[in-house]
């Protein structure tokens, strides 16, 4: 019996720390990463690798998270590949920011791992059985 094919999550943060402990976190959930340290970066990523989810720092120099994640939502060739969003900030306003701009989900830094897990679970399930009906 074949295995499935594990999910290639790309991570963005322009922080190395914060990016290598999210990718550390994935890999360690079975997944394979590809990474980006800034916005722009992430974008021609998803556009070549089409990745199947994309964990985003929200905070970044030049192009930040609601920027990146709104092109994103907005390209026909990346619309539907889910988008957390990861974010320091704890106010209301931003979580419904977040949302209001495409995000998918969102995860407050420091990021818990079974919480990181649940919602890349989540998330994967929902984009493998759409694409699974439009094939």
């Amino acid at each position: 019996m074949d295995s499935p094919v594990p999910a290639r999550i790309l991570v963005v943060d322009d922080e190395e720390h914060e990016r290598k402990l999210l990718e550390d976190l994935a890999r360690e959930e079975g997944y394979l990463t590809l990474s980006a340290n800034n916005g722009k970066e992430a974008l021609a990523l998803a556009v070549t690798e089409q990745p199947n989810l994309i964990l985003l720092d929200l905070v970044m120099p030049d192009m930040d998270g609601f920027e990146v994640t709104r092109w994103l939502k907005h390209n026909p060739a990346t619309r539907a590949i889910p988008v957390i969003l990861a974010t320091a900030l704890e106010d209301v306003a931003a979580h419904e920011r977040m949302l209001s701009c495409g995000a998918d989900e969102f995860i407050n830094k420091p990021v818990d791992r079974w919480e990181l897990s649940l919602r890349i679970s989540k998330l994967l399930k929902s984009y493998r059985s759409a694409a699974a009906s439009v094939a």
